[in-house]
């Protein structure tokens, strides 16, 4: 399938989808933003939906954050005191942290949470392996008693998904969603004027404390709010969404489409830029759990069939700077990033011997069912392409045309695909995860406790456990090097390409912050 044919593929589900009306952006107090997605989960440990990713950076808050430099700095945190050579960590919270209802942010509610949290969380997971644990002596201090030092403790609690909720939240079985959002962050979300697959609003705490300290960067440091309300209308039409941008009815474009992406430029109110340098790693993930992608062999021929130029050139061919090939586990030039193996992502490709290993490797078949999201333009390109590919290689493909919401239900499940289960689905690879394997959800082989997909591989789980324990970068990185030579051959899902998502805002907005889209900061101009 040729970029033209994605193109009008994309034309043609955007013109039959229903468009929002929508009104000129608000004064100098509210900021129109148009998301990339529906929020279909007010949950980050239930999923890690970047659309769930950035409503929880607004919400919520963390004990740590990351800079723009992927350093770890105190947010919630006040004081850090370790003991006994690393095996105790006393953590003491700052003044003034209230939840939106009113109560004030207690030790006991960020054990909880953390407990939470770690259930899900590849980092967190890391972390509960090290400790012995976590009480709240009082209620200002978590104190961490530790079975083995780890020293990057602050790191894996300044994950986004470690979000501090109240206890009576926190207790939510962590398979299942909470039922509201009640965090303690610079935004209240405010449910009742939520519309759902349109509107989303958030509204300034007036309550929140920003640190007294620190310099504000990605989502670490004082966050100061210069807004009353944000308000997210998605809207599914790429043109719709670039017209109103260029009209001023909108202040901002999340994931600015990359095909106008050389029109947008052309408009002199418009910022057209990278904020997020972590890159878009394209993912084609696989059910293990159910056959026939529980056969190793079957993933490794999908794999070797994948030309990620191919495949990337249907997503951002008008900005072909914006793309990387040769994509591993990490994002190319990265510390951890490795080319071991990576020449099998190049074309061309022998189709018909692919077609005919997969029949020698037991594919009879039988029917898969891949998940593909149209309301994401890059997910729908780069699935469209895949799947036709997926095709041409002789598989039984039912491909089924999805909002994203959808497909993050329906990814949860784990039941054969006659009982609406799945054997594939489309995404991307965002954050930290594409440059350390600490916080990377794709690759962990740990079974049922792994991301969506559930792949189990003992060589893997040792290697990603072996990397926290290296004494050097050096070391990390040859580690990470047999990970990338494993992953080749017991693949959990098949890496299409990587490129950088361009965002688009008035120029009205200023300040807005490096990395994923947040409110805090930022200035309007009336």
């Amino acid at each position: 399938m040729k970029r033209r044919d994605v193109l009008k593929s994309a034309a043609a589900v955007s013109t039959a989808l229903a468009v929002p009306n929508i009104v000129r952006a608000d004064g100098a107090k509210t900021v129109t933003f148009v998301p990339h997605a529906d929020l279909a989960s007010l949950d980050p440990v239930w999923t890690t939906a970047d659309i769930t990713r950035n409503y929880s950076l607004a919400v919520f808050d963390t004990l740590f954050g990351y800079d723009a430099q992927f350093n770890v700095q105190p947010q919630m945190v006040g004081g850090v005191k370790t003991e006994s050579d690393g095996l105790t960590w006393e953590l003491t919270l700052r003044d003034g942290l209230k939840f939106h209802d009113g109560e004030k942010v207690l030790a006991r509610d960020c054990a909880t949470t953390i407990k939470r949290f770690a259930a899900r969380d590849a980092f967190g997971q890391a972390m509960m392996k090290r400790v012995a644990e976590i009480t709240a002596p009082s209620d200002s201090v978590i104190r961490f008693r530790m079975n083995k030092p780890f020293p990057l403790l602050p790191n894996a609690l300044a994950q986004v998904y470690c979000a501090i909720m109240p206890t009576r939240l926190a207790e939510t079985d962590p398979m299942k969603q909470i039922p509201e959002a009640i965090g303690s962050g610079p935004f209240k979300f405010m449910a009742d004027e939520r519309i759902p697959g349109q509107r989303v609003v958030f509204t300034k705490n007036e309550a929140y404390v920003p640190r007294s300290s620190g310099i504000a960067s990605f989502n670490s440091g004082p966050k100061i709010v210069n807004i009353d309300r944000a308000v997210w209308t998605f809207i599914q039409d790429s043109a719709t969404t670039a017209a109103a941008l260029a009209q001023g009815e909108i202040d901002w474009w999340e994931q600015a489409a990359i095909d106008l992406v050389p029109q947008l430029k052309k408009n002199s109110s418009l910022v057209v830029t990278v904020k997020d340098r972590t890159g878009e790693i394209g993912c084609l993930r696989f059910n293990h759990l159910q056959p026939p992608f529980n056969n190793p062999a079957i993933r490794r021929l999908v794999v070797s069939a994948v030309d990620q130029k191919e495949i990337m050139e249907a997503v951002a061919g008008a900005e072909p700077s914006l793309v990387k090939t040769d994509v591993g586990i990490f994002v190319p030039g990265t510390p951890m990033a490795s080319s071991v193996g990576v020449e099998i992502t190049r074309g061309p490709k022998d189709i018909a011997k692919i077609k005919a290993d997969l029949a020698a490797a037991g594919y009879n078949g039988e029917k898969i069912v891949v998940l593909a999201a149209t309301t994401i333009p890059a997910i729908w390109a780069e699935a469209q392409v895949a799947a036709d590919l997926l095709t041409r290689i002789g598989f039984n493909v039912d491909f089924q045309a999805l909002e994203w919401g959808t497909v993050v239900q329906r990814r949860a499940s784990r039941e054969p695909i006659d009982k609406g289960g799945w054997n594939i689905f489309f995404t991307y690879l965002g954050g930290f995860g594409n440059v350390s394997p600490a916080p990377n959800v794709a690759i962990r082989g740990n079974g049922t406790s792994a991301w969506f997909g559930w792949p189990t591989n003992p060589k893997t789980e040792e290697l990603y456990d072996a990397w926290f324990e290296a004494p050097d970068q050096a070391a990390q990185k040859k580690i990470c090097e047999e990970m990338q030579a494993g992953f080749w051959q017991d693949p959990p899902y098949a890496p299409l390409g990587m490129y950088d998502q361009p965002t688009a805002f008035n120029k009205r907005i200023t300040d807005i912050p490096e990395g994923w889209p947040q409110f805090y900061g930022l200035k309007k101009i009336s």
